[in-house]
């Protein structure tokens, strides 16, 4: 889900979520898990904690609004350096690759 807005990362805009999570639950060739989110990168992983609580707020409305809560069941949100943040807000995946492997060398560009 695209929250901030950032050139650099691809998502979908919030106003699109119902109606392409209603269309992913009506498929039969696509099975929605969950809902994704990559913030904007922050020193202090606290402050990454209102886009992860904005997520689980977008992905409670939705099953509220009757998209079935097992197409929503993961919150895929948290990196090596805010993952305890993404937890307490609710995370069920996390991304921990750089703390496992290491710093990846900067892409030149």
């Amino acid at each position: 889900v695209d929250l901030a807005g950032e050139t650099t990362k691809f998502g979908a805009p919030p106003e699109a979520l119902d109606p392409l999570a209603r269309a992913a639950a009506e498929s039969t060739a696509v099975s929605l898990r969950g809902l994704m989110i990559i913030p904007p990168a922050v020193d202090d992983p606290d402050d990454a904690r209102p886009w992860f609580r904005r997520l689980r707020d977008i992905r409670d409305r939705l099953v509220s609004s009757g998209i079935p809560a097992g197409a929503l069941a993961e919150l895929s949100m948290g990196m090596s350096h805010d993952f305890e943040v993404a937890i307490e807000e609710g995370a069920t995946m996390v991304r921990v690759g750089s703390a496992i492997f290491g710093q990846r060398p900067p892409v030149a560009g």
